[in-house]
C-alpha cells in the first residue's frame, strides 16, 4: 500500500532524464538548460530563450537577428488553415481551437522525415500567435487580420494582431516576460504527454496537439483565467479577505495557489507580481492588484499555499486587454518551446513509454453462457 500511496499520479517517480529544465532543484528553483530564470527574466528576450530551448545554446547577435528574421518569415497561415479557422464556432474553446489548428497545418504541412523536426518547431512557434489571433479577431470582430506583421519580438505581434497597433514597450516587454516563465517545465503533464506520443514515433504535429489537450484540462492550464474570473468578482480587499475565508470554509476550489513540485514558493510568481503591480500603476487600476494581494494574503495564512505562476499572471493579462479566454492560449505560445525541444530530445534517445499499472480488478472468472447469468 505504501508504494501505490507514493506513486499516485507518478509523484516522486523519476519518468526519464532531460537536460532542459531544473525545477524545484535546492538553490535553483527554476532553470533552462543551467540558467537561472529570474536571469532570463531580467535579461533575455523570449526568442534567445526560444532559441535556447530549440537550439541548446544562447545565440549570437548575428545568430539572433537570422532567428528573429526566420520565424517572422514564418507567421503565414496557408489558405486552408485559415477556412478551418473561420469554421470553427466562435463560442469554441480557444484551446480546441490550437489543437484543431496544429492538426491541420501537421495535414497541410507534415513534418515528413525527423531531420525537419528543426523546421516544424520554429513553423508552430511562429505561427501559433496567428492562429489563435485571426480565430478571435475572425469571430469576435468579423475581420479577417493580416498575421504577418512587422513587429520583431512575438510579444509585439501577438498584441499588435490583438489591438490592431503596435503595442507600448512595457505591454510587448510584459508579454515576453510571462512567455520566458512559461516556456518550459520539465516533466509537467502536457510535456510528459507529448514525450509519451514521440515515444510511438509519430510526429511532431501528433505530439503537441496531445500536449494541447492535456494543458486544456484545469488541473494542469486555465488556473489564470480562473483566477482572473473569481478576483474579478470583489469590490475592495476587504469583500475579498471575506469571500475567501467563507470559501476556504466551504472547501471550495480557489485556482493559482500552490504546486504539484514547489514547496514554499514558485519562482515565478515574484516576478508576476512585480509586473502586475508595474502595470496597474499603469492602467490607473489599483483595485486588482489590491485584491489579488488581499487573496494572496488569505491563502498563506489560513492554508500556507503560495500564489503560482498563473495567479498575477492573470490581471499582468488583464491590464494589457487580453481578453481572459485567451489567457490559457498564450500558454501555448509560450510552452510550443519546451514541447518541442522535449520532442527533439525523446527522439535522441528513444524508448517506448510504456509503464506498468498494479491490477485491481476482480479474480480470474469463469465464463457463463447468457442463460445463467444474472
Amino acid at each position: 500500500m505504501g508504494d501505490k500511496k507514493k506513486t499516485g499520479g507518478l509523484a516522486g517517480v523519476s519518468a526519464g532524464e532531460t537536460k532542459l529544465c531544473t525545477v524545484g532543484k535546492e538553490g535553483a528553483g527554476l532553470t533552462y538548460l543551467g540558467y537561472d530564470i529570474y536571469d532570463l527574466a531580467d535579461n533575455a528576450s523570449f526568442e534567445e530563450v526560444a532559441y535556447l530551448l530549440l537550439y541548446g545554446k544562447l545565440p549570437n547577435r548575428k545568430e539572433l537577428a537570422a532567428y528573429i528574421k526566420t520565424l517572422k518569415s514564418l507567421r503565414g497561415l496557408p489558405d486552408q488553415v485559415k477556412q478551418v479557422l473561420e469554421m470553427i464556432p466562435g463560442d469554441t474553446h480557444p484551446m480546441d481551437v490550437m489543437r484543431s489548428g496544429v492538426s491541420i497545418l501537421g495535414n497541410v504541412e507534415p513534418e515528413g522525415d525527423f531531420s525537419n523536426q528543426q523546421k516544424v518547431a520554429d513553423r508552430l512557434l511562429a505561427c501559433l500567435p496567428s492562429m489563435l489571433l485571426y480565430w478571435h479577431r475572425f469571430h469576435a470582430d468579423g475581420k479577417r487580420i493580416d498575421v504577418e506583421t512587422d513587429d520583431d519580438s512575438l510579444s509585439g505581434h501577438f498584441l499588435h494582431m490583438l489591438h490592431d497597433k503596435a503595442p507600448s514597450e512595457l505591454h510587448r516587454k510584459s508579454l515576453d516576460t510571462t512567455l520566458i516563465l512559461y516556456a518550459e517545465h520539465e516533466f509537467n503533464a502536457s510535456t510528459f504527454a507529448a514525450r509519451v506520443i514521440t515515444g510511438t514515433l509519430s510526429d511532431m504535429h501528433s505530439a503537441v496537439t496531445g500536449a494541447i489537450g492535456a494543458l486544456r484540462g484545469p488541473l494542469h492550464g486555465g488556473a489564470n483565467e480562473a483566477a482572473m474570473e473569481l478576483i474579478q468578482k470583489f469590490k475592495s480587499p476587504q469583500d475579498a479577505t471575506k469571500a475567501v475565508l467563507e470559501m476556504l470554509a466551504r472547501k471550495d476550489k480557489i485556482m493559482g495557489f500552490g504546486h504539484r513540485v514547489y514547496t514554499t514558493s514558485d519562482p515565478r510568481n515574484s516576478v508576476n507580481k512585480k509586473m502586475s503591480k508595474v502595470l496597474s500603476k499603469d492602467a490607473s487600476d489599483a483595485h486588482l492588484y489590491a485584491v489579488s494581494e488581499a487573496i494572496e494574503k488569505v491563502m498563506w495564512d489560513e492554508k500556507k499555499l503560495f500564489a503560482n505562476a498563473d495567479f498575477f499572471a492573470a490581471t499582468v493579462y488583464h491590464f494589457m486587454g487580453i481578453p481572459t479566454y485567451l489567457f490559457t492560449p498564450i500558454f501555448v505560445c509560450s510552452r510550443i518551446t519546451g514541447w518541442a525541444a522535449h520532442v527533439m530530445e525523446q527522439r535522441s534517445n528513444n524508448k517506448l513509454i510504456r509503464p506498468a499499472a498494479d491490477y485491481i480488478g476482480p479474480p480470474l472468472q469463469k465464463w457463463l453462457p447468457m442463460e445463467k447469468r444474472a
